[in-house]
């Protein structure tokens, strides 16, 4: 008979998004590509435009979700009423060829539309969100998708904020209690995570 050749288990590598805040993101390390997707929220019209910095933010985190294997979404939400001036507020063809588009009927991406069955459909447990409206539309579709029981991470340089000043407490908001929302990162650590993805195993 021929020796018997024992079959060793190498353990999976945990992937964490270096830098998060207030804890490690994702909490147990899983940052699986196809249970990931990024939100990319905001208006069509009206608000303020990304600057080249923000734009090039918002491209890094859909590229590279894109690239190892995750969902990209845009939410078209309605813009608060006191924006009144059109202005276009996505920056360029990154996003021009999501895998899903949805329009919401409000500011919260969930409200009246098919958000949430869509990403049930695809067993998507982890979000990434960037976009305009960082202390509106971004962080109500947020705290939704927090209350659903989806682990998000803002993307904070890949957010536009309508007032700057509302940045640091929307911010807080979300790491306050340990991260009650979610935790905040950046763009280059979400890129960087998911080129760990494929190489998971030791």
């Amino acid at each position: 008979m021929g020796a018997t050749v024992d079959t060793i288990e190498h353990p999976t590598l945990p992937v964490h998004v270096a830098a998060t805040t207030p804890y490690p993101w994702p909490w147990n390390g899983d940052l699986d590509p196809a249970g990931t997707a990024v939100l990319v929220v905001g208006p069509e019209l009206g608000g303020p435009e990304a600057s080249a910095t923000q734009a090039a933010a918002m491209s890094t985190v859909v590229a590279a979700t894109r690239n190892a294997g995750g969902t990209v979404i845009r939410v078209i939400t309605v813009p608060p009423a006191r924006l009144a001036a059109p202005a276009a507020v996505h920056p360029g063809e990154a996003f021009a060829d999501a895998d899903v588009v949805i329009d919401a009927a409000g500011l919260d991406g969930f409200f009246g539309s098919s958000l949430e069955p869509i990403l049930r459909s695809r067993r998507i447990e982890r979000l990434l969100l960037v976009g305009v409206g960082l202390e509106t539309a971004v962080h109500s579709t947020m705290r939704s998708a927090n209350d659903r029981g989806f682990e998000c991470l803002l993307v904070v340089d890949a957010c536009v904020p309508l007032d700057p000043d509302l940045v640091a407490p929307s911010v807080s908001m979300i790491e306050m209690s340990g991260g009650i929302f979610g935790a905040v990162g950046t763009s280059a650590a979400v890129a960087e995570a998911f080129r760990r993805t494929e190489g998971r195993t030791s």
